[in-house]
């Protein structure tokens, strides 16, 4: 059984459901993807995990009081705590994927004790790229923003799943996948992750005091890779340089930089061994 609730923040009213048996783990979804995403991968988990998805501010039924406003990652961080509290008086798990392991990592670091562990797969935190690398990842993300405004969200989609390194017409899945037909609401997420989420990502926010934060704090931390990710793609590049920062080594999930939606049964097998 699924409990959907809205919760009031500041400046907005967050969806949210929960479903499941076991410790509290909150799932953190890429791009446009919002509480009914990956919804093969809940599956496999609630058995073992209560597990708490929801829609990030500005998607789907998270409807913000002033829709124009920017949303910085601080504010993702503080939905995601008050979410928490408002569900847990406990250290809670997170699995955040490339934007929600942004947020996942901005949670940690600004309000310690929220999470037990966080696993981090392939974090969209481009902050932690050397110079050079930052530059041109912020050259790519915002050609992707300049596509979606010359060419519409189709074109968009297309150029970023290329800078992810996903190829979405030779995917390899597992059998019985359920399909995410591109709905309206679905489009109206894409363009609402092309622009505003993308300027959240490029002004990143964190700083080096938080990443000695997060290396020096009480939560358990793993970054994670999908396997078949290229190396050069920039959020892998940040697992990678994360690990480094941490003292530790990328952990690896089946498929790429969506293979929770992919394959949903090896990768809550992954996920459940870790948090285990």
């Amino acid at each position: 059984m699924t409990t959907t609730s809205l919760l009031p923040v500041p400046g907005a009213l967050l969806h949210h459901q929960v479903r499941g048996n076991g410790p509290l783990l909150l799932v953190a979804q890429s791009g446009e993807g919002d509480a009914d995403r990956s919804r093969d991968l809940v599956d496999r988990l609630v058995d073992d995990f209560t597990v708490v998805t929801y829609d990030r501010r500005g998607l789907s039924r998270s409807t913000p009081d002033d829709p124009s406003r920017p949303v910085p990652m601080a504010t993702h961080a503080d939905d995601a705590h008050r979410l928490l509290t408002a569900l847990t008086d406990r250290p809670a798990l997170m699995l955040g994927c490339s934007f929600g392991a942004a947020i996942g990592l901005h949670l940690a670091a600004r309000h310690p004790g929220a999470l037990h562990t966080l696993i981090a797969h392939e974090p969209a935190v481009p902050e932690l790229l050397p110079a050079a690398e930052r530059a041109a990842t912020e050259s790519e993300l915002r050609a992707v923003t300049r596509t979606y405004r010359d060419e519409g969200w189709l074109a968009a989609v297309r150029r970023v799943t290329a800078v992810l390194g996903i190829d979405p017409h030779h995917q390899d899945t597992e059998p019985d996948v359920t399909a995410e037909p591109i709905t309206e609401a679905r489009a109206a997420n894409f363009a609402g992750f092309l622009t505003r989420d993308i300027d959240t990502i490029l002004a990143g926010g964190l700083a080096p005091a938080d990443l000695d934060a997060l290396r020096d704090g009480p939560t358990r931390i793993v970054p994670a890779v999908g396997r078949t990710t290229p190396h050069q793609v920039f959020d892998r590049r940040c697992a990678a340089l994360l690990a480094d920062h941490l003292g530790t080594t990328p952990a690896e999930f089946p498929s790429g930089h969506n293979g929770n939606l992919t394959h949903p049964r090896a990768f809550a097998t992954r996920l459940t061994s870790l948090l285990g």
